[in-house]
C-alpha cells in the first residue's frame, strides 16, 4: 500500500492517491496505521529522495501537498469518526515552522484517541497561541518543530505556554534524536512521534504548571552573548566568509548567479545552526548539520569540500568568541581527514 501511494505521490496524481487510501479503508485498514505506517512513512521517503536529489523541490511540495490530502481523506472517513471522551489538546507548529505534516498527523491520532483537538497548524506566533490556551483552557499543548534553528522560539513559546498554565509536550526533529532539547528547554514532556505521544497521554495526564511554577526561561551558557553577538551579526558574517571563500576557493569564480546565490544562503544556514547550537550550549548539534549539509552537496555536484573552508574564515572572524570558534573547530575535524589550520590556530 505505501508502495502505491509513494507512486501516485512520486507521479503527482492526486486522484490516484486518493483512491489508495479509500480503498484501504473500505476493506478494513485501521485510520491509525494509515496515519502512521503509509502516509508518515511515504513523507519520510519524500524528504529522503529530495536529500538524495531524486527528486525536485517542486517535486517535493507536490507529494506533500498531495500526502496532505490523502490524511484528510482518511479523516473524513467513518471508520475515523470517534466520540469525544477524553479532555482538550492544542497542536501547533512553533513560530517559523512550515512543515506542519507531522503536527497534523498528531492532531489526526489524538482525534482517534478521543481527544478534543484544537490544530493550528504550522507557523503560529506564540502570542496566537497564548491567546488560544487562554480561550479554550486545554489539558495540553503539543508543539512540533523540525528544524533546531527554531529552538530558541521554542523555548519562549513553552515558557509562554506554561505561563498560560498549559502543560506542553514537544516533538519534532528540533528537539534531538533523544528530546534532549526538550528537556533543557523546560518542556514537561516529549515523544518521537505521533503514536508515543497518544500513549503518554492515554497512560498519565500532564500536570499542569503550578501557580508558582517558574518555568526555564534562562539557560546559564548564555550569559557570555555568543549567542546574542552572533546572531545579530549574521548578515555581515555572511557577507564576509563569500568574499573571503572566493579567494579561498576559487572554483566559485565560475559559478552562475543562481549558484552564488545559493552559497549564500548556506552560509546563512551555517550561521543559523552555529547560533542554534550556542544556544543549547551543543557542538554535536553544529556538527550534524554540517555533515548533513555536506551530503546535500555531494549529492548536487557541488563539492563537499568547499566547506572547511568557509568554516576556517568564520572561525577567524569569530576569533574572540571561544564557544563557537570550538564549535567550528569540531565540524572542520567531523568533515576533513586532515588537520587544518582554524581562524589562525593549528588543530
Amino acid at each position: 500500500m505505501a508502495a502505491r501511494l509513494w507512486g501516485a505521490a512520486l507521479a503527482g496524481d492526486e486522484r490516484a492517491a486518493v483512491s489508495v487510501v479509500r480503498q484501504a479503508l473500505d476493506e478494513g485498514a485501521a485510520p491509525q496505521d494509515l496515519f502512521l505506517d503509509v502516509i508518515a512513512r511515504v513523507q519520510g521517503r519524500v524528504g529522503e529522495q529530495w536529500a538524495a536529489n531524486r527528486i525536485s523541490v517542486a517535486q517535493e511540495h507536490a507529494a506533500t501537498a498531495i500526502n496532505e490530502r490523502a490524511v484528510a481523506v482518511v479523516a473524513e472517513h467513518p471508520a475515523a469518526r470517534t466520540e469525544i471522551s477524553r479532555g482538550r489538546v492544542v497542536v501547533a507548529c512553533v513560530d517559523g515552522e512550515w512543515h506542519g505534516l507531522p503536527a497534523r498527523l498528531v492532531a489526526e491520532v489524538l482525534k482517534l484517541r478521543g481527544w478534543q483537538v484544537y490544530y493550528l497548524g504550522a507557523h503560529v506566533p506564540t502570542p496566537h497561541l497564548v491567546a488560544h490556551i487562554h480561550r479554550t483552557g486545554p489539558d495540553v499543548v503539543a508543539l512540533s518543530s523540525s528544524i533546531p534553528t527554531r529552538l530558541p522560539t521554542a523555548h519562549a513559546t513553552i515558557t509562554a505556554c506554561q505561563a498560560a498554565g498549559a502543560p506542553v509536550l514537544v516533538g519534532g526533529a528540533a528537539f534531538g534524536p533523544d528530546g534532549e532539547y526538550a528537556r533543557l528547554l523546560g518542556a514537561d514532556a516529549w515523544t518521537p512521534d505521533a503514536r508515543a505521544a497518544a500513549d503518554l497521554l492515554e497512560r498519565r495526564p500532564l500536570p499542569r504548571p503550578r501557580p508558582d511554577h517558574q518555568p526555564i526561561d534562562d539557560l546559564p551558557h548564555l550569559a557570555d552573548q555568543e549567542y546574542t553577538l552572533v546572531t545579530r551579526s549574521r548578515p555581515q558574517l555572511v557577507r564576509t566568509v563569500f568574499t573571503a571563500l572566493e579567494n579561498r576557493f576559487p572554483a566559485m569564480r565560475g559559478y552562475s548567479e543562481a549558484q552564488r546565490e545559493r552559497t549564500a544562503e548556506d552560509l546563512a544556514h551555517i550561521v543559523e545552526f552555529l547560533g542554534a547550537a550556542l544556544y543549547t550550549g551543543d557542538a554535536e548539534l553544529f556538527s550534524r548539520f554540517l555533515l548533513w549539509t555536506a551530503g546535500i552537496l555531494e549529492a548536487r555536484g557541488v563539492p563537499a569540500r568547499s566547506l572547511p573552508p568557509a568554516l576556517d574564515v568564520l572561525a577567524g572572524e569569530l576569533k574572540d568568541f571561544p564557544r563557537a570558534t570550538d564549535m567550528i573547530r569540531l565540524a572542520i575535524t567531523r568533515l576533513t581527514p586532515t588537520p587544518l589550520t582554524v581562524g589562525g590556530a593549528a588543530e
